[in-house]
């Protein structure tokens, strides 16, 4: 599904810019205040993305994340456990996980 907004011009300051209508910020709260970017397709055609700011609890789940990654690879490396990852254990992960639905 598709939803289209009517966006205008307008003058931001020094700069120029597109504005929104206020439907579709009641329509999609999480995009107030969010950043982005425009990539142009052709002269007549260009896309908008936009980049959702991650909340508090996400940006420390992804610090926990790294911190235990970082003291995986340490303790590998430390101890000396790392081996290559082969085909053989690849079709036995794949088994373990055949037919679950993520």
């Amino acid at each position: 599904m598709s939803d289209s907004y009517s966006i205008r011009s307008t003058k931001i300051g020094n700069s120029a810019g597109f504005r929104l209508p206020a439907e579709f910020y009641r329509e999609y709260p999480q995009f107030a205040n969010a950043d982005g970017w425009i990539e142009v397709l052709s002269p007549d055609t260009a896309i908008l993305r936009i980049v959702l700011k991650s909340t508090e609890a996400e940006e420390e789940d992804s610090l926990m994340m790294q911190l235990f990654l970082d003291f995986a690879v340490t303790e590998a490396l430390k101890n000396n456990t790392l081996h290559p990852y082969t085909t053989e254990m690849s079709d036995a992960a794949h088994k373990l996980i055949e037919g679950v639905e993520l």
